[in-house]
């Protein structure tokens, strides 16, 4: 780099050919540690492009994996991007480029694919970015729909900025300044509360991205929003491809159905690196899978449905059609009289909707029971909808700050409800989520909650079903106050749900692959993953308490040694006193060397009265069981309208 750090890279280069041979340059830029964090699947990734005529590069950013430097002190930070436009540069000059360079990635990957081709580097001709998003205060992991939220990826990340690089692990004092004693990145997402000049820093209008994009998504994953916003609001070739997927490659999918991404990929590079008619624009540019109804089933391996073609977004075919919520907790196609439905405030209800919007989740009873519902007769044909619903409510609460939270369902004639969508909304951010403010005890608010990007074709006989609550616990922090909260019904502008209904059959399918054999690294090996592990959820009846544990785990193996990675979440709220949530993490990874053992150990607790939060993060480092090098970091920061 300019200022003379080093950046790591593996480079996956064609073979044969002639040394006349130019090839366009594929990039991947991560954190994730290139040399055993990613090796296990990088190697199929970029082989399967190298075999059809790429060089592929994936770097790791400055301060993580094998590159030198400081560890930066956020995600898609200022020299990350710097950092990144030099890389592209420098792939475009080499003697074996054509210099056209193509940047892609799953989420973060994503994420700085698009805000790279934001800053519009001379040689970077066309992105591809899957499960990925550039609104980084309502979609990133830190905060959901404007809320607070935890989870393991705070956890891992605060640990793994630490880790020196393999496979001879240093332990210098540069190297464990420059990583250890960095702060912990939570830390500084915690005194951001508030969408804010920090949130926007590495991020540009989206206009200002002026080169092809390819963006793909799942229907289960927590980014898919930006898809759609995107297709409706950029003006460059778009080609998007929308699965039922989870935040995962569309090769290697729970749930399936699986497809060869990977040659659609190849067909867009062509198209765009290479100058080859490989006719993908002609082929209509958006293809989504309609997602039919199955039981709740966190194990289910594959989502009935079907794939559809769009030429444009929102489809041109959308017919939205409107229903009221009524006194008798029904949905209905018109307006009866005025009245209020009132609910009381249940801080630790919401488990069974899952860890954010997407994923798998359980039957939604139990998280009902805690809400007001409000469900449609039983359907008289199948119904399907493609697109964002919304619920627009009129409601008020009895304290200054509460969370309403609308979650769409389908009901089943034997009583299940399965989860389609749902989305949340901070009260105090109604107005402004740059500048929030209180809630007026008793006074009636209009929201509008955008519910998230969904497909599904409801069967006849099935309801659909409507459910309201505040909140959506351990996934969003608990508001402060016990409250009731109020829903106005009937009336001038109604409380209602308006959804995007679609006609059953689109008018074209695209036809996907199956995945494709692919090259394998013979002396990695790797199992398991945290995410999505395993949760327990015990409820103390007398003090009215629930406890959520949650726990994963990995481990791989590499010719110089094992590594083993443990993670562990627990969350406490009690009923009567939803300010004192506590939310504590634990993190280990350790490294079987050939001549020490190295354990990387992290552990996160955040708490909350009803002004402040409290956060401590202690870091530690053994070398054959011996603490070498230890170190926290306390800090009381109040509460902002969370």
């Amino acid at each position: 780099m300019n200022d003379g750090v080093r950046l790591a890279v593996s480079l996956f280069m064609p073979t044969g050919g002639s040394a006349a041979d130019r090839f366009p340059a594929l990039l991947e830029y991560l954190p994730y540690r290139k040399d055993d964090g990613t090796l296990a699947r990088d190697y199929p990734l970029h082989t399967y492009f190298a075999h059809r005529g790429y060089v592929t590069a994936r770097v790791d950013i400055r301060g993580t994996g094998a590159s030198e430097g400081e560890t930066p002190s956020r995600e898609y930070s200022q020299i990350e991007q710097e950092d990144g436009e030099q890389v592209i540069a420098w792939l475009a000059r080499q003697p074996w480029s054509n210099g056209n360079v193509g940047m892609f990635g799953i989420s973060w990957g994503g994420f700085n694919s698009i805000q790279i081709a934001m800053r519009r580097p001379p040689a970077l001709k066309t992105i591809i970015a899957i499960c990925a998003t550039e609104d980084l205060y309502n979609e990133d992991v830190h905060y959901i729909d404007g809320m607070i939220h935890v989870d393991e990826f705070e956890v891992a990340m605060d640990l793994g900025q630490s880790l020196s690089r393999s496979p001879d692990f240093p332990l210098d004092e540069k190297t464990l300044a420059d990583r250890f004693d960095k702060q912990p990145w939570s830390l500084d997402y915690m005194r951001h509360q508030r969408e804010s000049s920090f949130w926007h820093e590495p991020v540009h209008p989206l206009d200002s991205i002026q080169i092809p994009v390819f963006m793909i998504g799942g229907m289960l994953d927590g980014y898919r929003d930006s898809i759609p916003r995107m297709l409706e609001h950029m003006k460059v070739p778009m080609k998007a491809i929308i699965g039922p997927w989870n935040h995962t490659f569309p090769d290697d999918a729970t749930p399936g159905p699986e497809i060869e991404w990977r040659r659609e990929a190849v067909r867009w590079w062509d198209y765009w690196l290479k100058g080859r008619d490989t006719g993908i624009m002609r082929e209509p540019p958006i293809s989504v899978y309609m997602q039919h109804w199955h039981p709740p089933d966190l194990n289910l391996a594959t989502i009935e449905g079907d794939w559809r073609n769009e030429d444009r977004w929102p489809p041109p075919e959308t017919s939205p059609q409107t229903f009221y919520l009524n006194s008798a907790h029904t949905l209905a196609n018109s307006t009866a009289g005025s009245s209020v439905d009132h609910l009381r405030y249940v801080p630790s209800s919401g488990v069974e909707a899952g860890f954010w919007w997407g994923d798998l989740t359980a039957d939604q009873r139990p998280a009902d029971a805690f809400s007001l519902i409000y469900d449609s007769p039983p359907l008289a044909e199948d119904l399907a909808i493609l697109g964002r619903p919304d619920a627009q409510l009129n409601v008020s609460a009895s304290a200054p700050l509460a969370d309403w939270f609308a979650r769409l369902s389908d009901v089943a004639p034997d009583g299940t409800v399965t989860l389609i969508t749902g989305a949340g909304i901070n009260g105090s951010q109604r107005d402004s989520q740059t500048d929030p403010t209180n809630l007026q005890p008793g006074e009636v608010y209009s929201l509008k909650i955008k519910l998230h990007l969904t497909s599904w074709v409801f069967p006849k006989g099935h309801r659909m079903r409507l459910a309201i609550s505040n909140s959506w616990w351990p996934t969003i922090w608990s508001t402060p106050y016990p409250m009731t909260t109020s829903v106005y019904l009937g009336g001038k502008d109604a409380s209602r749900l308006n959804l995007p209904v679609v006609p059953m059959h689109a008018s074209s399918q695209p036809i996907f692959g199956k995945p494709e054999p692919s090259d394998h690294l013979t002396d990695v090996h790797s199992e398991g993953y945290p995410w999505p592990g395993e949760y327990h959820v015990t409820r103390d009846e007398v003090r009215q308490a629930t406890h959520v544990v949650w726990r994963g785990s990995d481990k791989a193996q590499f010719p110089w040694g094992k590594q083993t990675d443990h993670e562990q979440l627990t969350y406490d709220v009690e009923d009567a006193h939803p300010e004192v949530n506590v939310v504590i993490g634990d993190s280990d990874t350790t490294y079987e060397l050939k001549n020490r053992t190295l354990l990387y150990r992290g552990h996160l607790e955040m708490r909350s009265d009803q002004n402040h939060f409290y956060y401590t993060y202690h870091r530690e480092l053994l070398q054959n069981g011996k603490v070498i090098r230890d170190k926290t970091w306390k800090e009381v920061i109040p509460r902002d309208h969370q």
